[in-house]
């Protein structure tokens, strides 16, 4: 009897082992990435553009079962609305850094992004952004990297290409005083000046602006070739077909805030013949296009727009460095950030320079025809 006892107590402890044991293994430890972007008001389509690639790539590597520094980890999504917003978007970071984020994906805006980034840089915390603005990767942090081509070099191409390759002579510019809208605008007319166009007016509206009558009034008078808006597609498409109703024959041409759905949408027939620049690769050329498409489709039911493939590369970017250091704490996987060379959607080389921002960004030029996006010419990466 007391044998058998014996027996029972020595299963029981081997069960109650067994039951621990398996218990720690399927223990997962959730790691918050932080988010940010317009979700609500006139640029929630680009917020939810972008989320949507971020929501795939968390998807998509914690279906791997991740395993860092010993355990398996679960990528937890820390999502807030920044409502494009420079105050919120301060306001939102530090919440993000309070709540314990190891990784921020995002600002969205340029405007919003360069003053959070001196939040996540305080904190040590390594931040993705979309923003396109020089000024977020020239303030000297160590923590700050891009997921898209800076408007140094779009503007660039975008000023010399509406000069040499659309032949056009006199411009006038219309930006929306924005960070983004600005230094796009300013970078523009600085190529387009040294390829020998010539900036014959010069006009400021603002983000929520709808009615342009007066400005375009104005650039009418001088007769321009071209007008080129460094803003948003919620402007553009207002814009454009006041442009048509004031009979102005020039074609409008933006960023990749104008190249979208919505823009065509807004816009309908008065779309016809507008340009946009955008960075990257046209998406049926990019690397990891197609499948991603598909991934994007079946998930989400609906077609890619423009900034997910980017968001999805920078996400699965700052999960690889992570797993690289074997660690989630941000000041031991920063470093494996910074030298990030990997194969992803949008390129076969994302690799970041000292300064965080994309080694191997190209430009592609777009042109409204029939109602539909159709591609111009590439210029630059890979």
């Amino acid at each position: 009897m007391q044998h058998k006892m014996k027996q029972l107590a020595g299963a029981a402890v081997v069960a109650a082992l067994s039951l621990a044991g398996t218990a720690q293994a399927q223990q997962v430890e959730d790691v918050k990435i932080g988010f940010a972007g317009p979700m609500t008001g006139a640029q929630a389509h680009y917020g939810e553009d972008f989320k949507n690639g971020v929501t795939l790539a968390v998807e998509d590597m914690n279906a791997t079962k991740p395993m860092i520094g010993g355990k398996q980890v679960r990528f937890v999504l820390d999502a807030a609305d920044d409502q494009a917003d420079p105050r919120t978007g301060t306001t939102v970071a530090q919440k993000l850094v309070d709540d314990g984020i190891k990784g921020m994906i995002g600002h969205f805006n340029s405007g919003t992004t360069i003053p959070a980034s001196r939040i996540y840089a305080n904190a040590g915390i390594p931040e993705i952004a979309m923003a396109t603005a020089p000024e977020y990767t020239q303030q000297g942090f160590k923590t700050t990297f891009r997921m898209m081509t800076s408007d140094t070099q779009q503007g660039s191409v975008a000023g010399t290409f509406a000069v040499k390759n659309l032949g056009v002579k006199k411009i006038a510019i219309v930006d929306d005083r924005t960070a983004y809208g600005q230094g796009l605008a300013d970078q523009f007319a600085k190529a387009a000046q040294a390829s020998g166009g010539k900036v014959i007016d010069r006009e400021y509206t603002n983000d929520k602006a709808v009615d342009f009558k007066s400005i375009l009034t104005k650039i009418k008078a001088s007769n321009p070739d071209l007008i080129y808006f460094g803003g948003a597609d919620s402007q553009a498409g207002p814009m454009v077909k006041q442009m048509k109703t004031l009979g102005i024959k020039a074609p409008l041409m933006g960023g990749e805030m104008v190249h979208t759905p919505t823009f065509l949408q807004i816009a309908g027939d008065a779309a016809n013949g507008t340009v946009a620049s955008l960075a990257g690769l046209p998406l049926d050329q990019m690397p990891g296009g197609a499948d991603y498409v598909a991934k994007y489709k079946k998930r989400f039911n609906e077609d890619v727009q423009t900034y997910s493939p980017y968001a999805y590369d920078g996400a699965m970017a700052m999960f690889d460095a992570m797993k690289a250091a074997n660690s989630t704490d941000p000041a031991k996987y920063l470093p494996y950030l910074a030298k990030t060379n990997m194969q992803a959607v949008t390129t076969k080389d994302l690799a970041y320079d000292q300064r965080g921002d994309l080694k191997n960004g190209g430009i592609t030029l777009y042109k409204v025809v029939d109602g539909k996006w159709t591609t111009l010419e590439s210029v630059g990466g890979k």
